[in-house]
């Protein structure tokens, strides 16, 4: 099922936007041994082609990992991160493919925030930045995805 626009990549001045995943910004904040490397780096391209955009979803995923709001501001500048509101839209497209996840025999308890994510992607036609492949590319096939599988193809990255 793919209730979603299938128009091309939205871009700010000559740049690409790209929603960024909470799974990349707690690999760089936690340190991750396995992926804060890729995750910094793979942020970094992102941030070079353009503008770099988190919701509230991805706020509040990351969060968790704070103290207080003041440290996790100072993780996530607005300098850095462009904050933005999930568009209704992108309601409606995740509960959609929420409900074709269940009917396909998904868990109740599947994060719905996923849907959310890669919904405000779809609809703001934004590039997602995230390791967590399979549900994208499976609820969301319209989204161009930075995965640590698509290998810095040439449509991510000019000089490559």
């Amino acid at each position: 099922m793919a209730i979603e626009p299938s128009i091309a990549l939205s871009r700010v001045g000559e740049g690409l936007i790209t929603l960024v995943d909470s799974s990349v910004v707690l690999d760089i904040v936690t340190e991750d041994p396995l992926w804060a490397t890729w995750s910094e780096d793979a942020l970094s391209r992102a941030r070079d082609d353009g503008a770099i955009v988190i919701n509230p979803i991805v706020y509040a995923e990351v969060s968790v990992g704070f103290d207080r709001i003041e440290d996790l501001d100072d993780a996530l500048p607005v300098e850095d991160f462009q904050r933005e509101e999930l568009p209704f839209e992108a309601g409606f497209i995740a509960g959609k493919a929420f409900l074709t996840y269940r009917r396909r025999g998904g868990g109740k308890r599947a994060p719905l925030p996923d849907f959310y994510i890669g919904a405000h992607a779809a609809v703001r036609r934004y590039r997602l930045l995230t390791r967590d492949v399979a549900r994208y590319r499976t609820y969301f096939p319209t989204v161009d995805l930075i995965t640590p599988e698509s290998a810095w193809r040439s449509s991510h990255y000019k000089d490559e």
